[in-house]
């Protein structure tokens, strides 16, 4: 499998509703980031599908890197490419 673009070097806030299907884009190529818009089908990704548990602010993961997709868990500090 390729290695996932990195879309931004930062976490996204967004607001998520509880009980709520998302689609977090893993593969960092989807123009609706941090959501997947089937970009993935070219890069050979899967979407990490997750029902947000609670209602509020999330902070997704930007970077790919994340070790608890799809939030983020900090590794963006590590990044050493730019988004392309």
């Amino acid at each position: 499998m390729n290695k996932p673009k990195i879309a931004a070097t930062e976490p996204q806030p967004v607001n998520l509703e509880a009980g709520k299907k998302y689609a977090w884009c893993s593969c960092g190529h989807s123009q609706t980031q941090p959501f997947c818009d089937g970009s993935h089908k070219e890069q050979g990704f899967k979407p990490v599908i997750f029902t947000a548990e609670e209602s509020g602010e999330a902070w997704l993961c930007m970077c790919k890197q994340t070790a608890t997709p799809p939030f983020c868990d900090g590794s963006h500090a590590n990044c050493t490419d730019e988004p392309t």
